[in-house]
């Protein structure tokens, strides 16, 4: 049941497409302290279809139209990539808060720019790393943070599966879709390599480092094979822990993700589940202390209605925020930019140093 707040975020999304649908239109519905205020796409047919299925207060078919509206509180860029940083900053310079999917932008001097203006702003910008609001995996980062004591090492794997739309597809509604979308020049898919970090290596990054903290450094190879791609990268965090990244694009197998973690005082094993299956990971958390393990059951899997209410908490209560932020989403271009290089080259190559594109 739906349990509506008096006070409720004014939320605008930009763009009617596949994630919006799967995820951000039902989550400001759902939410209990945000409300879908307006929807916003180029796309007259599909802005139609949406607005009579979720029946937002304001429609809008152009963007600058929706930001110029007072009472709109908010964005969620649920753009194609290449528009994230361009769009996040005209929102910030209406003065409208952000939720920008990730990744927030394809080069570090992108996420550089919108990274100044959100400073310039004063507004809030919060990344899409939802898996930072599975509730297991908040367990695992307390026990990291409050009770692991030093972390001697982390492995961590995302291996998307050859059969993902198999499952997907039998669970989830077809996405409406129109032929006056808009979308970037050329094809985002062209380059395999680029395309397939952005979209899952900058998951991978932002777990690990939601966990362990600050990447300094990267020491990365590719393998490609029969069409897959795999990823083994090196990583040095700042607190002296070791890391393993295995991003593996796709596996013969089911869909395959999780971490393992080793710490003084304790170590955490996690499975992670395909995310339109909207369940939480699987965390055992083993306290060295007595010898036992927990497993946190995590009963609210729907990690993209809680990333919203997080980010309203921190508009209207004022709380610390609890997704990623904007030097977040930076700090994974850099990271990303970095294996690329470090594939290129062979070297290990220092976070700080990377510039350029993934």
């Amino acid at each position: 049941m739906i349990r509506k707040q008096d006070r409720r975020l004014r939320v605008g999304v930009l763009g009617c497409g596949p994630i919006a649908q799967f995820a951000h239109l039902e989550s400001c519905v759902k939410a209990g302290n945000a409300d879908l205020y307006a929807i916003c796409d180029a796309a007259p047919d599909l802005l139609a279809r949406m607005a009579a299925t979720y029946e937002p207060e304001k429609i809008y078919g152009d963007y600058d139209e929706m930001l110029a509206d007072p009472q709109l509180e908010a964005v969620i860029v649920a753009t194609s990539d290449a528009y994230h940083v361009p769009m996040s900053i005209k929102a910030l310079e209406a003065g409208k808060h952000v939720l920008c999917e990730k990744p927030i932008g394809v080069s570090v001097e992108e996420g550089e720019m919108l990274a100044d203006a959100v400073r310039r702003s004063g507004k809030v910008l919060q990344v899409g790393h939802m898996k930072r609001f599975d509730p297991a995996l908040e367990a695992a980062r307390d026990f990291v943070r409050d009770e692991i004591g030093e972390i001697l090492a982390l492995k961590a794997w995302y291996c998307d599966s050859t059969h993902r739309y198999t499952n997907t597809d039998a669970v989830q509604p077809l996405p409406v879709t129109s032929k006056l979308a808009r979308k970037p020049g050329g094809n985002p898919k062209a380059d395999l390599r680029q395309y397939f970090m952005l979209a899952h290596g900058s998951h991978l990054v932002d777990t690990a480092r939601f966990l362990c903290g600050e990447i300094v450094a990267v020491r990365a190879r590719l393998n490609e094979r029969f069409g897959a791609y795999c990823w083994f990268v090196e990583t040095e965090f700042a607190n002296g822990a070791l890391g393993h990244l295995d991003l593996t694009v796709a596996v013969r197998m089911d869909w395959h993700e999780g971490f393992q973690l080793y710490g003084e005082n304790g170590s955490v094993i996690a499975k992670t589940f395909n995310p339109w299956y909207f369940r939480a990971s699987e965390v055992d958390i083993f306290h060295e202390k007595d010898a036992t393990s927990r497993r946190p059951l995590g009963a609210d899997g729907h990690f993209f209605r809680r990333q919203l209410e997080g980010l309203a908490e921190t508009i209207l209560d004022g709380k610390p925020m609890r997704g990623a932020n904007v030097e977040d989403g930076l700090a994974s271009i850099r990271a990303m930019v970095a294996i690329a290089r470090s594939v290129e080259t062979g070297d290990r190559v220092e976070i700080a140093s990377a510039t350029g594109a993934v």
